[in-house]
């Protein structure tokens, strides 16, 4: 019988995974989409959130990779002023029917989190949702990521996509106006952080309000808030990929149009001649194919 195990004496017992599939689906499970960002080393005149990649709009791919997964019942999109309009609009052609609201973000990306997590809080979202906070302009973040983060959340308060390191990461300080080297560790133990990064609502929002009263408050992502300011609540590394690249500079977009292509079929829009856009094209190649073995897997 599928989804149960026998034991010797002969009765049924349920399965891990069923079981813990249905105390998933027993809470919401929310993507936050952030897509608030001005991509000032992109091209500040082109908000690289609306830029077409294989012939969609970055945001797109982001909003569907959520849309697209039953198990993710709600969807959040936090934008600044000037792309406004037009995801409202992208999102009323496509009937992204999981979209709840659009949000106004801020000037960081931390303003931009809080935003979301304050109408979730207004909304009386329950404690124990599960809360998935996603860049916009990771454009192929794909479903075994999203997957791994709600199942990670049944055993965890927190847990972020990463992505082991195939280089040595050094550790720096500075020693007068040089950076030198104050520890190399194992690389077993480095990963590069991707997103989503999912938590329980209590969780993320308990980290944001202790956050607030520290004056130096200045993160790069959600899953450094909970470290540092709720150092005991372990977080679950779930697996990512090479693919889940995140798009923030035109050098990227050679990279990202061939990962597009491999995904739908279509021909790379690959264009110019530049120097950066030649060697984007180098880094392009050794992702070809992690992104046909993701296909594969799907």
């Amino acid at each position: 019988m599928e989804g149960v195990a026998a034991t010797p004496l002969g009765f049924t017992v349920e399965s891990m995974t069923e079981r813990e599939q249905r105390q998933a689906q027993s809470a919401p499970v929310v993507a936050v989409v952030l897509a608030a960002g001005f991509g000032t080393r992109f091209d500040e005149s082109n908000p690289k959130q609306l830029v077409s990649v294989g012939g969609k709009p970055i945001v797109c791919w982001s909003i569907e990779a959520f849309e697209n997964n039953p198990r993710v019942s709600d969807i959040i999109v936090v934008v600044n002023a000037r792309v406004n309009d037009m995801v409202n609009a992208l999102i009323d052609e496509n009937g992204y029917g999981k979209v709840r609201a659009i949000v106004p973000g801020g000037e960081e990306r931390v303003d931009s989190t809080l935003a979301a997590l304050d109408l979730l809080k207004q909304a009386g979202i329950p404690a124990d949702a599960k809360i998935l906070i996603h860049d916009s302009v990771r454009p192929f973040v794909a479903q075994p990521s999203i997957d791994g983060c709600i199942d990670a959340l049944d055993r965890f308060e927190a847990a972020t996509v990463a992505f082991a390191s195939t280089d040595t990461v050094l550790l720096t300080e500075d020693l007068g106006d040089r950076k030198v080297v104050r520890a190399v560790p194992d690389r077993p133990d480095t990963f590069r952080a991707q997103t989503p990064q999912a938590f329980r609502f209590d969780t993320i929002n308990k980290a944001y309000e202790l956050a607030a009263a520290d004056p130096g408050f200045h993160p790069t992502d959600d899953t450094r808030v909970v470290v540092d300011y709720l150092p005991d609540t372990p977080v679950a590394i779930v697996e990512g990929s090479e693919t889940n690249l995140k798009i923030t500079t035109q050098a990227d977009m050679p990279i990202a149009e061939g990962i597009a292509a491999k995904l739908t079929g279509r021909p790379a829009a690959i264009a110019g001649d530049d120097t950066a856009k030649q060697e984007a094209k180098a880094r392009m190649r050794a992702v070809f194919a992690e992104a046909a073995a993701e296909m594969h897997r799907h």
